[in-house]
Parts: C-alpha cells; sequence; structure tokens
C-alpha cells in the first residue's frame, strides 16, 4: 500500500511536476491532483501521465489529502495559502519547494495563524535551465539535496511526513533554519543566477551582439547556462531574499574590484593566487572533498 493515498501539487512543471513523477515511480501515492494558473498547462501535465486529475475547486480536494506541494514562484504562494488554508483536512501538512525560506514562512504566518504546524517549509536543490510539466523527469531529486527549515511549532510526525515524500524521490535530506538557508543560497545560487543574466543582459543588448554571440564557446554556455532559467521565479527569488543578496553582491563587487586592481598593475602573482585558490576550492567541491 502506497504511504500517500492523495498528494494536490499547485504548479505542475518542473519541480512539482517532478515530484509527482517520483512518488509514482517509488509506488509512494495514490493519486496526484494537480492545480495550475493555465489549463493549457494542465492538459499536457494529464497528457504526460505527471498527475492523475485536475484540480478545480481546492474545496473539493484539500480536506482528505495527506500532503500539498506548493511548487509556483515564491510570489505566488502568500495567495495559494491563503486560498487553501481553510480547507486543509487536520492531518494535512503542507509543504512548498521555494528557492527563499524567510518570505515564504512569514506568508504562511500569516495564512495559517494557528495552524501554522500544518506548515513544513523546503527547498529541493534540484533544477534546470527548461521549465513546464515537459522538463519534470522521476529522477530529478534522486541523490539530489532537498533542505528542511522545520518550524518550532511543526510536529515531529509532520516533519517526518514531508521527509518521507523526499526521500521516496530519492532525495538527501537536509536541515537548516529558514535564515540560515537564506544567507548559504544566497551566496551558491541565488547570486550565480544574477551574475549570469548580468552577462548575457550585458551582450544582448548591445549594437553589434551577433559579433559576441557567434563566437561565444564552450566556457560561456557553461557560465551562462543558468540564464535560460525561468525569469518570472528568478525575479521573485532575488526579491524575497533581497538583503542577504545584497551583502552577497557588495562581497563579489569587492572581490572584482580586487581582480580590477590586480590587472590594472599587471600584478600576475596576484592574479595567479586568486585563481588557484579558486581552483583549489572548485575542484575540492567537484570531487566531493567539501
Amino acid at each position: 500500500m502506497a504511504e500517500f493515498n492523495k498528494v494536490v501539487i499547485f504548479g505542475v512543471g518542473l519541480i512539482g511536476g517532478s515530484f509527482a513523477l517520483g512518488l509514482r515511480a517509488a509506488g509512494a501515492v495514490e493519486e496526484v491532483v494537480g492545480f495550475g494558473r493555465s489549463p493549457k498547462s494542465l492538459q499536457q501535465a494529464l497528457d504526460l501521465g505527471v498527475i492523475d486529475r485536475a484540480g478545480i475547486n481546492p474545496a473539493h480536494e484539500l480536506s482528505d489529502a495527506d500532503l500539498v506541494l506548493l511548487a509556483t514562484p515564491v510570489g505566488q504562494m502568500p495567495e495559494i495559502m491563503a486560498r487553501i488554508v481553510p480547507y486543509l483536512g487536520p492531518e494535512t501538512v503542507v509543504t512548498d519547494g521555494g528557492s527563499t525560506k524567510g518570505d515564504v514562512v512569514a506568508a504562511a504566518r500569516a495564512a495559517f495563524g494557528e495552524r501554522i504546524g500544518q506548515f513544513v517549509p523546503a527547498h529541493p536543490i534540484a533544477g534546470a535551465e527548461n521549465s513546464g510539466a515537459a522538463a519534470a523527469r522521476a529522477d530529478l531529486y534522486r541523490e539530489r539535496k532537498v533542505v528542511l527549515t522545520p518550524l518550532p511549532e511543526n510536529s515531529v510526525l509532520n516533519v517526518a511526513k514531508v521527509r518521507s515524500a523526499w526521500e521516496w524521490c530519492g532525495a538527501q535530506i537536509y536541515e537548516l533554519t529558514p535564515a540560515e538557508h537564506d544567507r548559504v543560497f544566497a551566496a551558491v545560487s541565488h547570486l550565480p543566477h544574477l551574475l549570469s543574466f548580468a552577462l548575457v543582459h550585458d551582450l544582448a543588448v548591445r549594437e553589434n551582439k551577433e559579433l559576441f554571440f557567434t563566437f561565444a564557446a564552450s566556457g560561456f554556455r557553461d557560465f551562462t547556462r543558468i540564464a535560460a532559467s525561468h525569469p518570472e521565479m528568478w525575479r521573485d527569488i532575488c526579491l524575497a531574499n533581497k538583503d542577504a543578496l545584497l551583502l552577497e553582491l557588495d562581497s563579489y563587487r569587492a572581490q572584482l574590484d580586487e581582480l580590477h586592481q590586480a590587472l590594472a598593475a599587471g600584478d600576475g602573482r596576484r592574479l595567479e593566487e586568486i585563481f588557484d585558490t579558486a581552483r583549489t576550492a572548485r575542484r575540492d567541491w567537484a570531487e566531493g572533498k567539501r
């Protein structure tokens, strides 16, 4: 017998769709119901077998749901939370896949009130530059990290239910506080996306942009892959984690200033020191030493 009789997903694209497919592939869910902003996206998810049914009215779907996943851009979550809370069953647990946690937790506290214990925040560290149900894969979370940021009001049982769902998808589970999460991911996720978008935008608005893109090769492709990510989603992430991201941007500017000074002074020794430290750290990380 499957652990979850019914899972409801808001946002059946890459993140939500892969969650559904992962649970289905593991035999961990009997039925997946999907909600989305457009009938077209829901129909695509149905046609691809990502969901079993397209939800029409949350009032008819949530009271008997075991688990609800909010897999929309974080900017949409406050409205969805406010809309679904009145219809949640007493045993229904809600989680999310948002890339920021401080804003999501604040929205949840406002919407859930005394029922905040039913919301367990989470963030799957997986994704791709493509979006939509067609990009969803059953193995997206396999051997990937998922960070839970449990709240003081969460029961052990509710946290265990969310942990189990992600483990069925093959994920490795970690726990941080919401504040720790946002500081870490401002540096290792949000800033890299911001920089990648900035570089491509800089070239894209030049009059002779075709010249640059004609000769761009593997290095440019590797660095800018994530600039093909969903603009709305990353707009919301950057604004939601603005304070931590601004701190990281300031730190990066200081690093750029140091490189600028070394270049201007012809200081090859300092450039090599920086490059060597970076190369060692990158190799250690890639080899699992960090």
